[in-house]
């Protein structure tokens, strides 16, 4: 398989290539990223669509090498930590919970979630863009990340993400290698009704 496109990712209907070639590797080469290139990636989420323009994404960052990145990668759960701790870059996503309304009042923002996952795939696609991947992670110990990034309060946490260059499946554990590879998608059909459900 070309680290470069992916196999088994054929869309039923016409997309652009970007959508398809975005896949969630856990296999990462000994490269850096500079500081600049994350700031790309940061930049990309903060494009992102967002409700009333709240922006609501939260997050925080570290390389490979900082005592930042170990923090974050040692509340990882499960095989993350193995895989996840060679990736060049860690990012935790979380949200602010709430919003200012017009009248000045601090109420729930509850698109903040939505907002935040936007701002997710902005990063990722941003990152194929640069020859990079990103693979996000729902497990982690979310009290360990909260005080690991000193999370203010009224903030939520979603994901971390896992980004730098595809290296090989080789590099994996033997249990990981097996999944080293694109996913497949549900059809529209599935996932999608004209009208109502």
């Amino acid at each position: 398989m070309s680290l470069d496109h992916p196999t088994g990712r054929q869309p039923d209907h016409p997309v652009a290539p970007e959508f398809p070639a975005r896949w969630s590797p856990r296999s990462f080469t000994a490269r850096a990223v500079t500081e600049a290139e994350v700031m790309s990636l940061l930049e990309a989420a903060r494009w992102a669509p967002s409700a009333s323009n709240h922006q609501p994404w939260r997050l925080v960052w570290a390389r490979r090498g900082e005592a930042e990145f170990a923090a974050i990668r040692d509340t990882l759960t499960g095989n993350n930590p193995i895989w996840a701790g060679k990736a060049a870059v860690l990012f935790a996503v979380a949200s602010k919970d709430t919003v200012t309304n017009r009248t000045g009042a601090e109420v729930a923002n509850r698109t903040a979630g939505f907002d935040s996952g936007a701002a997710w795939m902005s990063l990722a696609l941003q990152a194929k863009t640069m020859g990079l991947f990103a693979h996000a992670m729902g497990g982690f110990d979310g009290d360990a990340l909260a005080s690991a990034i000193a999370l203010p309060v009224g903030h939520t946490l979603h994901c971390v993400v896992a980004a730098g260059e595809q290296g090989p499946a080789e590099t994996l554990p033997e249990d990981l290698r097996a999944r080293e590879r694109p996913s497949g998608r549900k059809p529209v059909d599935e996932t999608a009704r004209h009208g109502r459900f």
